[in-house]
């Protein structure tokens, strides 16, 4: 297997870096904010042929480097949710860390507007719900505030931190991801027939046991919390019972026809 990246339908918005021809799931990954789709790079690796994995490249890195950041939760989610609609022939599960658990959910949303939309799954990591949502004015700090609120999360290994040079590269990336998620006023919204699972470190500073279990007012359909040993980036040393939690919460869904994302009568296609 290959770490090739693959372009998708979804144009420059997407990253395929393991296609699985055939399969009747696609898991939409939504990075934190500072991140870039290869923190998902060896996520499909885990995976089994039924889900194909696409990771969400916001501008502004990597290879969208050259493009501007996008500091506002409406445009991003507007534009993630337009990339999507040529993929809406089969089921998709989104799932999003920290700042991408926002955009996921703002996502889900505006798919549930799309005539034959259907949705596999929301996973929501290391987030408050979005009636929970803490406003925040770190990205009004300096470098140096910006720096320490990274460091005291982790993420970012310290050596690219005390690097002068790395920190110039994604430091503007960082502070435009602070801008959204801090600005972010979530409105309510029509709660999804679908199932939402939170997923958390145990020692996460960024979301409580209250405000995960607040993300079930965000639908009416089945709730689940997962907790996992470690802080906020807990994914990485526990991504292997991570990709067993989601893929086994698919295995529950995907092989039967997919709730609508809202209420109503799901359209034949």
């Amino acid at each position: 297997m290959t770490d090739t990246v693959n372009r998708t339908p979804g144009g420059d918005w997407l990253r395929c870096f393991r296609p699985a021809p055939g399969s009747k799931t696609g898991l939409v990954c939504f990075p934190h904010a500072g991140g870039a789709a290869s923190a998902f790079r060896t996520w499909p690796r885990r995976l089994g042929d039924g889900i194909e994995l696409y990771a969400v490249q916001y501008p502004g890195r990597q290879d969208r480097s050259g493009e501007p950041h996008i500091d506002d939760m409406e445009v991003m989610a507007d534009a993630v949710a337009a990339a999507l609609r040529p993929l809406l022939d089969r089921p998709l599960a989104l799932l999003g860390h920290s700042m991408g658990a926002a955009i996921a959910y703002e996502v889900a949303q505006r798919l549930a507007d799309e005539p034959f939309a259907t949705c596999a799954h929301l996973f929501v990591s290391g987030h408050p719900a979005p009636d929970m949502q803490r406003p925040g004015t770190l990205h009004e700090s300096s470098d140096t505030g910006l720096i320490e609120d990274v460091r005291r999360l982790g993420g970012i290994a310290p050596e690219a931190l005390d690097n002068p040079t790395l920190r110039e590269l994604f430091l503007p990336t960082l502070r435009a991801d602070y801008r959204l998620i801090e600005r972010y006023a979530p409105t309510p919204g029509t709660p999804l027939r679908i199932p939402v699972t939170a997923l958390c470190g145990a020692d996460d500073p960024e979301m409580t046991h209250a405000e995960a279990l607040a993300w079930s007012r965000t639908t009416s359909g089945a709730f689940a919390v997962r907790t996992f040993p470690g802080g906020h980036f807990y994914l990485a040393d526990q991504e292997a019972r991570v990709v067993d939690a989601v893929t086994g919460a698919l295995d529950d869904v995907t092989g039967r026809d997919p709730a609508p994302l809202h209420g109503g009568r799901r359209l034949a296609r």
